[in-house]
């Protein structure tokens, strides 16, 4: 038996004051398709069957990816934040749609900053033990975006163990979107600020040493000497130890070199266990200035 619509509407007014104080949250105007989703989603959470809810996640994912004015904070004040990160747990049917939706609603800052508190960031953490790629895929999108220009969110992620599971996939050679989203993510965590927009293309380089995987991302346009190129390698230390490096360098002259100095900025973050970090991450202080580098130890 199919459930009725749910007639809740998720709606927010600002205050009115003498001051003309407002909530931080910016005033839209309610779109009823959107609220009737988002109140089924909410109220009737996984007891909805797989039919009956993906028509909703299918509603709020179209009012996000239009862009409709208002809808990333109706969907703030929603509440639906938790009940997706059970529906990403359960592993069931509905996973793959709910991660589609979370990705896409990891772009907008004001709903991804409550990830942490409504338990999606750990839940997306443990989709990536999955070996479905597509699921991967976007569960790794979520999480590069995520990370992108927020310490706060990359000290959550790394604390939460993100970087053992992307190095995990990364073993794998998965190749192609899912390939180069770990990559990004990487990047990203280690605050490299590398943005879907960028474009980088990414391939495997050839390895220095044995048991030793190099990534190289270049800009689609990467002629100019001033062009950066960031290095992601993972080179394995011992059984089941990784270590985990991230630069990003600029293609130069030696004139550029002998003008600007040859030094070089390296910090440490050991990370250890899948099942949690250690806070050894918080690292030690660089040790000279120049190319920007990131390590991560950690644990397979």
């Amino acid at each position: 038996m199919g459930h009725a619509s749910v007639p809740i509407a998720y709606t927010y007014t600002p205050s009115h004051t003498e001051g003309g104080n407002t909530s931080p949250l910016q005033p839209y105007i309610p779109h009823d398709s959107l609220n009737n989703a988002l109140g089924s989603i909410r109220v009737l959470g996984l007891d909805l069957r797989e039919h009956e809810l993906k028509p909703h996640l299918s509603t709020v994912m179209s009012a996000i990816q239009e862009h409709k004015k208002g809808a990333a904070e109706q969907v703030v004040v929603s509440g639906i934040l938790p009940v997706l990160a059970l529906s990403l747990r359960t592993r069931g049917p509905l996973t793959l749609p709910t991660a589609t939706l979370v990705a896409e609603l990891a772009k907008e800052s004001v709903v991804s900053k409550g990830f942490g508190e409504a338990g999606l960031v750990s839940a997306l953490l443990s989709v990536l033990t999955s070996m479905d790629q597509e699921l991967l895929l976007h569960a790794t999108q979520a999480i590069s975006r995520l990370a992108y220009d927020s310490t706060t969110q990359q000290e959550l992620l790394l604390l939460q163990g993100a970087v053992p599971r992307l190095v995990s996939i990364l073993l794998r050679g998965p190749g192609g979107p899912l390939e180069a989203a770990c990559l990004r993510a990487l990047c990203n965590l280690s605050n490299m600020g590398e943005a879907e927009e960028a474009g980088l293309l990414w391939e495997k380089g050839p390895a220095l040493r044995p048991e030793e995987c190099v990534y190289r991302g270049l800009p689609p346009h990467a002629c100019a000497l001033g062009s950066s190129v960031t290095l992601v390698r993972v080179v394995r230390r011992g059984a089941g130890q990784y270590a985990c490096s991230v630069e990003v360098s600029q293609r130069c002259s030696a004139s550029f070199w002998n003008l600007h100095g040859h030094g070089r900025s390296e910090r440490r973050f050991p990370l250890s266990g899948l099942a949690g970090c250690s806070r050894w991450y918080k690292g030690l202080p660089p040790r000279a200035q120049g190319l920007k580098t990131r390590v991560f130890q950690t644990f397979l």
